[in-house]
């Protein structure tokens, strides 16, 4: 390295740059998404353990759904609340293939509904749940290696609210050329292969929802696919702009917003989507709380 490059060992995570007293109605407002993503993922978790009847695939993969929420906002969440009320706001420096999973999930309920227990073992099930896991891990795993090999040598701020990868990018002194074409390598096979299999997935529920006879089995079948389809939508429309649009096109203080869908938006909204407006999910509170009372 030359001369002016020294390692960092301490960064500045400039978050939103607001006036003070709007920084103090963001904490307020994302203080609040928070406690609803906690409490509505654990209420999920909760009835799923707790009521055997939801001992189905679609709940074993709301189950997954509800952790990886858990984890990735309460990764990120908490210290960008902290940097909306501190001063100072240095720090150390050292939710999609289970959307797939459950998009098969769906496909196979309503395309081949008198095959559906065999196709969905549970074997089956923790296949593709154990997949996501380990595949997500590697991949995270192969961009730390990458990202720890680089030198970084200033500015040491970060003009995001969390160690977004792009924004820790632009610290380091050398080509990083590799790392960004490792990104969008991984955006390929986690946002534009899997998005790709949803819609076909949902191309060929489409078609057999509308060769049901029955109108009320029709609705039915449309209001529990469009709310995964909401999902899929705001999740992988952000990332797909956040990390395969030419930067170019949208500034940091949007790519902050954009952030803010898959780590708080996604995670608070998916427990009201996918669960807790699902008659199945009410009736499992409804007992869970009568026995609570008893």
């Amino acid at each position: 390295m030359g001369g002016n490059q020294t390692w960092i060992t301490q960064v500045t995570l400039l978050g939103f740059q607001v006036e003070p007293t709007l920084e103090c109605f963001l904490f307020g407002l994302f203080s609040v998404f928070y406690a609803f993503t906690l409490l509505g993922n654990g209420v999920i978790l909760g009835i799923i353990c707790l009521d055997s009847r939801l001992h189905t695939p679609m709940y074993f993969f709301l189950s997954h759904l509800a952790v990886l929420d858990l984890s990735y906002a309460s990764n990120n969440v908490p210290k960008m609340l902290a940097n909306l009320v501190n001063q100072k706001k240095d720090i150390s420096f050292v939710p999609l293939p289970d959307l797939v999973a459950m998009s098969y999930d769906r496909y196979v309920a309503i395309c081949h509904p008198l095959h559906y227990a065999v196709i969905m073992s549970w074997r089956v099930c923790t296949i593709l749940a154990a997949a996501s896991w380990v595949f997500s891990f590697l991949l995270a795993l192969v961009h730390l290696v990458l990202l720890l090999r680089l030198p970084f040598c200033g500015p040491h701020k970060i003009n995001h609210f969390f160690c977004e990868i792009l924004s820790v990018l632009k610290l380091a002194c050398a080509d990083t050329r590799l790392n960004q074409l490792c990104i969008f390598a991984a955006c390929v096979f986690i946002l534009v292969g899997p998005l790709c299999w949803v819609l076909a997935s949902y191309t060929r529920i489409l078609l057999a929802i509308l060769r049901i006879q029955s109108g009320e089995g029709r609705r039915k079948a449309f209001s529990t696919c469009s709310s995964h389809l909401c999902v899929v939508g705001l999740f992988f429309g952000s990332a797909i702009v956040m990390y395969m649009a030419p930067q170019s096109h949208h500034p940091e203080e949007q790519q902050k917003v954009l952030s803010l869908f898959y780590s708080l938006f996604n995670p608070m909204l998916n427990p009201l989507i996918y669960s807790l407006r699902n008659t199945e999910v009410k009736g499992a509170l409804g007992r869970a709380l009568r026995k609570e009372s008893r």
